[in-house]
């Protein structure tokens, strides 16, 4: 039960707990780190890392994408981003990553004015499985039902159905609207959706079927959700709170587990640590591997709702000068680390401090005590 605080007269509020206001317990015992696995598996396939690389155009191409498969963790292509836009990007990434940021909104807003061309998404999802990866595509939930079929013809693997917020069934005055139960049940492949912000949200998405359920809606330096729409996620609780209905919903079905990828808050290996010891089974990495040299922007970062038309939330974040020696993905995962802020190798980082707390499989690790000052 969260702790509730009465702002005023009539006005109860729940305290809400952020990643960085929580810490890991060591126990009584201690674990060989040769011995800690950080495999994970959504429904059928299976990672070494418990990663998905967040569906942003700023670290996700194709290429990039399979390098993270290939790497172990789950890359993500964004269905509406500028790869299934334009037949080559390319050029357009790198004047983005040279755009002043007091400009750069304005110049994504025309550059996304661009509509998806539907026969990209087949021929991504044909590069992608070219590259021997587990494939997956982002769609936003107003487009689900026009563009996730293309996807599911072209034989991607998984789906994932991805807003700021998501819920069960969206109502509307204006006509038809997506029914994630309905719409889930009538596909062939996993859906991961979100995100979810509480223990209501989470259930409610459980309950559609998905395979997966996003906690958080990708906060970190970069996101204005708050400022725009007065909306955050403090990934501690929401995360707890998730997991809470994960048990409730395990035992409402028999036995059918959900799994749980939180989004937000992973600034370095310590906040991954932390989420998976409350309750989350995988991470979404979003602005830490823009770092990565084969970010297509080099180095630029922005949330995909940065660039809508007439509310964009999101601040822009401009490329690395080209003096500046930038890691590779797989330092960025795995190491060698030349940084001591938890900004590289952060499965290295996940692994110890699975051990140091004594745990060897990242399910067990999310019985993991946390204290808070």
């Amino acid at each position: 039960m969260r702790e509730l605080v009465e702002i005023g007269p009539g006005k109860i509020v729940a305290r809400g707990w952020r990643l960085s206001e929580v810490a890991l317990v060591p126990t009584r015992r201690t674990r060989d780190i040769d011995d800690v696995s950080t495999e994970w598996q959504l429904d059928a396939y299976r990672f070494e890392i418990p990663a998905v690389a967040h569906p942003s155009d700023a670290t996700m191409s194709p290429a990039s994408v399979i390098e993270m498969g290939r790497l172990g963790g789950l890359g993500v292509l964004n269905g509406e981003g500028l790869w299934c836009r334009y037949v080559d990007p390319t050029s357009l990434l790198k004047e983005l990553a040279d755009t002043p940021a007091e400009n750069a909104i304005e110049r994504l807003q025309e550059i996304y004015a661009e509509p998806v061309k539907p026969e990209l998404i087949a021929e991504r999802i044909a590069e992608l499985r070219a590259g021997g990866i587990t494939t997956a595509i982002r769609f936003s939930p107003q487009h689900t039902a026009e563009l996730a079929p293309l996807a599911v013809e072209a034989g991607v693997d998984l789906l994932v159905i991805q807003g700021t917020i998501v819920s069960a069934e969206h109502v509307s005055s204006g006509g038809d609207v997506l029914n994630l139960k309905q719409f889930i049940a009538d596909l062939d492949v996993p859906v991961v959706v979100g995100g979810a912000t509480n223990y209501k949200t989470a259930m409610h998405l459980m309950r559609t079927g998905a395979a997966g359920v996003i906690v958080g809606v990708g906060s970190d330096d970069w996101s204005t959700t708050d400022t725009v729409l007065g909306i955050d996620v403090p990934m501690a609780s929401a995360i707890v709170e998730a997991a809470a209905a994960r048990r409730d919903y395990l035992d409402e079905t028999g036995g059918r587990y959900v799994h749980l990828i939180a989004d937000g808050e992973m600034t370095n290996s310590g906040a991954i640590a932390k989420a998976i010891a409350c309750g989350a089974d995988s991470v979404m990495l979003g602005s830490i591997l823009a770092d990565a040299a084969e970010s297509p922007a080099a180095g630029a970062w922005w949330h995909s709702a940065a660039s809508h038309p007439k509310l964009p939330r999101g601040r822009f974040r401009p490329g690395d000068s080209g003096d500046v020696e930038v890691p590779d993905l797989e330092a960025i995962l795995y190491g060698p680390s030349n940084s001591s802020d938890g900004s590289q190798n952060l499965f290295g980082g996940l692994r110890r401090a699975m051990a140091k707390t004594g745990y060897t499989t990242v399910k067990e690790f999310q019985k993991a005590s946390l204290v808070t000052a």
